[in-house]
């Protein structure tokens, strides 16, 4: 179906990313993938394109353009190319909102312009050993000592963390018996303050390229200037920003899944079996008719979802059903498709095998499907 939540300025900006992805990103991505990590040359390119400050301030060097589609758009194009751009999407879709919503004016001065130019790097540093979901749980705390914040603990999962110029840590710095969600508060740790570590960068089966660590802080003394927002008031901050972080998977999880679908229908057409192609037998037609429908639909949703979300009217129910039904989708029509590959799906040098070990993530991370259905379930009244 004909999709029409684009304007002609978001073309002009596919078709830039698009050309960039071809260029600079394909010929160098099966090493990225094995280095673990996007090299910071990339993020530096971007903002020199200006990608990385859309949504920031032209003061600072950005376009001042707060469009979500923007980013919807490097995500597709991305998964077109059956690439992902690693950390980038977790720097402007995650951790950059708490920047643009919390930083006063002399944060902004500090940080943007190095974020616009991509020679800042970010990372948000929420899951904790035993504390994944469970926010309120949080132990990692800070203490308040005159100008500083003495932060304590340790944090695990970190996308982007081992790069990081800033990372924004998530820390207790209250307890109320009666109210487990108050007292934390965001506390932005940069680089080379004393006390603050890099631990293990943990393998993972997929998104090989998105690095992801364990981070340490030991009587790390953090300024208070250095704290985004009120103190106290993180989780209200985290609530705020989690229907946008929920929509950026589903946005990958449905870009993926029509790479799937495109790069198995162009399989199927070439690869003989039994002296014809596998695209001719009716098993094939079917289940790839069937995968068709199905991200068919989950786009159609997430288009919705889309502008709702560009127009300030998203909810956080409805942000976990795009989320659960565009990642479950997904597993679905990456699984169909790889079965298609024969033996040859197992194979890494296959890209299907890539979007396979990909996607199982998804239905996991900015909250499990099961965390999903509990939102939806209590917007029931249930």
């Amino acid at each position: 179906m004909r999709r029409d939540i684009f304007t002609a300025d978001h073309e002009a900006f596919r078709q830039l990313v698009r050309n960039f992805v071809a260029k600079e990103v394909v010929p160098h991505y099966t090493d990225w993938e094995h280095a673990g990590q996007l090299p910071r040359s990339v993020f530096e390119q971007l903002g020199s394109l200006g990608v990385l400050g859309i949504p920031i301030p032209e003061e600072y060097g950005g376009a001042g353009l707060a469009d979500y589609r923007y980013n919807v758009v490097l995500q597709e194009e991305a998964a077109r190319a059956v690439v992902t751009l690693g950390t980038v999407r977790t720097q402007l879709d995650v951790v950059l909102p708490y920047f643009l919503a919390y930083a006063d004016a002399r944060q902004r001065e500090r940080w943007f312009p190095g974020l616009a130019a991509g020679k800042l790097l970010t990372a948000i540093a929420m899951t904790e050993p035993g504390t994944g979901s469970d926010l309120a749980g949080i132990r990692t705390n800070a203490v308040r000592d005159g100008e500083d914040y003495l932060l304590n603990g340790a944090k695990t999962f970190i996308t982007g963390g081992l790069l990081a110029d800033l990372v924004v840590v998530v820390a207790r710095t209250s307890h109320d018996p009666d109210d487990r969600r108050a007292g934390l508060t965001l506390l932005v740790v940069e680089d080379g303050m004393p006390g603050f570590t890099r631990g293990r960068v943990l393998d993972k089966m997929g998104i090989k390229v998105q690095d992801t660590v364990e981070l340490a802080f030991e009587d790390v003394r953090v300024p208070v200037a250095n704290r985004l927002g009120e103190e106290g008031a993180a989780f209200g901050y985290l609530g705020h920003n989690l229907p946008q972080e929920r929509m950026t998977v589903a946005v990958g999880s449905v870009a993926q899944a029509q790479a799937a679908l495109d790069t198995t229908v162009e399989y199927v057409k070439e690869r003989q079996v039994f002296g014809s192609p596998v695209s001719s037998f009716q098993n094939t037609k079917f289940e790839l008719a069937a995968v068709a429908a199905e991200v068919e639909a989950a786009q159609a949703v997430l288009d919705r979802a889309v502008l709702e979300l560009v127009d300030g009217r998203l909810s956080g129910a409805d942000a976990a059903k795009v989320k659960l039904f565009c990642t479950e989708v997904q597993a679905r029509a990456v699984d169909r498709c790889l079965q298609l590959f024969g033996g040859y799906g197992y194979m890494l040098e296959y890209p299907i095998a890539r979007l396979y070990t990909d996607a199982r993530v998804a239905r996991i991370y900015a909250g499990t499907s099961e965390v999903m259905k509990v939102i939806i379930a209590k917007s029931l009244g249930l």
